[in-house]
This record gives structure tokens, sequence and C-alpha cells, in this order.
């Protein structure tokens, strides 16, 4: 995530580290990425239910989503378990807004929320822990809203990985006191992020990778031998997972799914009540 936020910002002068959004009137092009991820942005804040005030931003990135919400009235506080990432939020940031630079299970804090936010980050952390974590951190009938890759199900293993899968968080959130308020399915928006993934590992990384390795074969031939040799099965599946043009939108839509869910916190009244 650190290389991505320093090459992604010097390279492509990007500010967001999530997939982009790519609405039918935004051609799919490296070119449009940085515009991609601004309506990836827009249409994140504007599922934000009213009467949210306070929003605690788990897995902020650079903080680029915080300051967003910071911007439209909410105070917003991160949580970052990356000390460069933090540093990156905490220059953008206002400092009324609190970064607790941990994961998010190891959070300790008596501050309460209305909404609990992960954007690309709920995958990395287990269910019951981060559903439990959030119940603690909410106020009643708050809300969590995760915006994230989900599995399918489906047969077969794709080269992307991530994603809880989707029939067992459904089964996992009957067991906690929420309601689902919205569900919107945006695979078709966020897999040509795969297509151009695919296209640049192949036509950039690729012949860079190859060319630098073909440098250092002629001037130290041994070395670059013993060291193909040392690390050959590293490299086979690096090859494998990065260079194979399957990492293809066709093939995420199949093995994955992008959602927005968003959930309402039940009251003890209300849960007995249903």
């Amino acid at each position: 995530m650190e290389l991505a936020a320093i090459c992604g910002k010097h390279f492509l002068k990007l500010d967001h580290l999530h997939y982009g959004y790519w609405s039918p009137d935004l051609p799919v092009d490296i070119a449009n990425l940085n515009k991609a991820q601004q309506k990836y942005t827009d249409f994140l804040v504007s599922h934000v239910p009213g009467g949210v005030k306070t929003i605690l931003d788990v897995g902020c990135g650079t903080g680029q989503n915080a300051r967003r919400l910071i911007d439209m009235g909410c105070q917003v506080d991160c949580v970052s378990p990356s000390p460069f990432l933090s540093e990156q939020a905490r220059s953008l940031l206002p400092e009324t807004s609190r970064i607790f630079e941990c994961p998010y299970e190891q959070l300790e804090t008596q501050r309460r929320y209305d909404m609990v936010l992960f954007s690309e980050s709920f995958q990395y952390i287990s269910l019951d822990k981060a559903i439990e974590k959030s119940c603690t951190v909410l106020n009643p009938d708050g809300y969590l809203l995760i915006c994230d890759v989900f599995k399918t199900g489906a047969d077969g293993h794709g080269t992307v990985g991530g994603g809880h899968r989707m029939a067992k968080f459904h089964r996992q959130m009957t067991n906690w006191p929420f309601v689902l308020v919205r569900d919107i399915d945006i695979t078709d928006q966020t897999a040509p992020n795969l297509d151009l993934l695919d296209d640049t590992m192949k036509n950039v990384v690729a012949p860079v990778f190859e060319g630098g390795l073909a440098f250092l074969s002629n001037r130290y031939p041994l070395t670059v031998k013993f060291l193909m040799w040392k690390y050959r099965k590293k490299i086979r599946r690096t090859y494998a997972k990065y260079f194979n043009g399957q990492r293809r939108s066709n093939d995420f839509k199949r093995l994955k799914t992008y959602r927005l869910l968003l959930y309402r916190r039940q009251t003890s009244a209300q849960t007995q009540r249903t």
C-alpha cells in the first residue's frame, strides 16, 4: 500500500489508493484513473446517511476520503496501521481529526461514532473482529458502511486475491444487531481496473523487468544466473500471478463482487421487537 501510494502519486498524480469507479461516460484509460477514483469517492460519500456527524474511517489510506467527509461538515477520526500512510493523512487532515495508528482490532477509545466506514479495508480484517469492534465504537442507531470486494464462491481460483466470502459475511451479520439498509453492486463499474492493471503489467512492468534483466545478464552473467536459479520458484509465482494475462475484468466479475453495503445498528429494544 505504501509503495502504491508513492508510485501512484509520483507517476500518475493519484491522491487515492482505492479502485476507480468507471461510469459509462468515462473511457477506461490510465489517463482517466484519477477521474475514476474521484467518481468512486463521489459515489461513496453520496451514501452517507443524513444526520451522520461523526465518522471513524477504518484503513484511511492517505486520508482523502476523510478529507472529503470533513469538507462536508463531518468530524472524522481515522484508523491506520501504517506509519507512512498515517503521516500522509496527518498532513492532510486538521488537528481535530485523531489518527489511531494501530490495527482496528487493537483500537482502544472511549469515543463513539455515528458511522464506521470501511473503504477497501474490510477485507483485511477478521469478520467477527471487525463487526464486534464496530459495535463497541458505534452510537445507538449508528451506521456501518462497507465498500469493498467480496468473493462470490464461484468455482476456480483467480489471480486477484482479497475479500471475504459474500455468503459467509451475510451469515455472520445475522449474529449481530444490524439491519441492512442498502446493498449496491458496483462490480461492473470497478472491474475495468483489472484490465488497466493487466495492460500495465504486461506492456510496461514486464518489458522494463526483462530489459533490466538482460542488461544485468550481460554485465554479471554468473551472478544473475545464480540468482535466477536460487529464486526460481518466487520468479515463477510472480510471473504466474502478474504476467499471465488472467487478471482481467471478466475473471474478476466471475470470482468477485464489489459491494456498497450500509447497515444500521439496532438498539436492544428494536432487536427484541424484531
